[in-house]
């Protein structure tokens, strides 16, 4: 199973996407925000980070560039629920810095399983 770095700001989304993770027998840390995320990427060992796009202090696109530059590899998904804008124009700009997947909230459950599933089973592959 894989160790899993959750990065959202809203704690209920992160509650909810941590049960569901552990309860797949995956392994879960926690971050609040994009600075949160990248330091406890930087301490702990992490087989996928799953980060929310819009949140405070570090944006999920700034955070994804950041995760980048410490590891090419890093499997990333990125999930976001919109906010000033529609949520796929938030994760199209994700994919164009080369996230593995993408899944607009509220996340289903299967697809995200199986994403990691995949990302643990293969090669990091980028989102075509």
């Amino acid at each position: 199973m894989a160790r899993i770095l959750l990065v959202d700001d809203d704690r209920q989304i992160r509650d909810m996407l941590k049960l569901t993770l552990e309860r797949a027998g995956h392994s879960v840390v926690e971050a609040e925000n994009g600075v949160q995320g990248v330091n406890q990427y930087c301490a702990e060992t992490i087989d996928v980070v799953i980060t929310d796009i819009v949140m405070p202090e570090k944006e999920g696109i700034e955070t994804i560039m950041e995760l980048r530059q410490i590891n090419p590899q890093v499997r990333i998904i990125a999930i976001s629920g919109g906010g000033r804008i529609n949520p796929d124009d938030y994760l199209n700009w994700a994919k164009r810095f080369g996230v593995n997947h993408t899944f607009t909230k509220p996340v289903k459950r299967d697809l995200l399983l199986e994403a990691i599933s995949e990302l643990m089973d293969t090669e990091c592959e980028k989102v075509q």
